[in-house]
């Protein structure tokens, strides 16, 4: 199993979820996908409505003060493949693994993927 670089948990903990929200935003509306949907699958994954949403960017939390919060999706453990490198099912660290979660929901509906099977309805 292949893991991380040291330092890496540490360096995501502290990233703002503000900071990376207009990536997730720029990479979904360019594939032609929309920010409703984008808000959908972090809704799914996290159980925060769209003004928890809105909060916790206009505050600048932090990825682990994120995912701390949050009532993580039961069904989250489906979310399978590789992103950035890593199959996100074998991550260790849990913060990472969340993170990567996130990221490759973000990946599956910028490339198209149909909603149902983003957000694991038919498993």
């Amino acid at each position: 199993m292949k893991k991380p670089p040291a330092g890496t948990a540490e360096r995501i903990a502290k990233m703002t979820f503000a900071s990376v929200y207009p990536l997730y935003v720029a990479k979904v509306e360019r594939k032609g996908r929309t920010v409703k949907e984008l808000n959908e699958v972090i809704t799914w994954l996290t159980g925060y409505d769209a003004k928890a949403l809105k909060s916790l960017i206009d505050s600048e939390v932090t990825f682990d003060a994120f995912f701390e919060k949050c009532t993580l999706n039961p069904n989250a453990h489906l979310i399978k493949g590789v992103i950035c490198g890593y199959r996100v099912e074998e991550l260790e660290d849990p913060l990472i693994r969340q993170v990567r979660y996130l990221d490759k929901l973000v990946d599956e509906l910028a490339k198209g993927k149909k909603m149902e099977k983003i957000l694991r309805v038919a498993e």
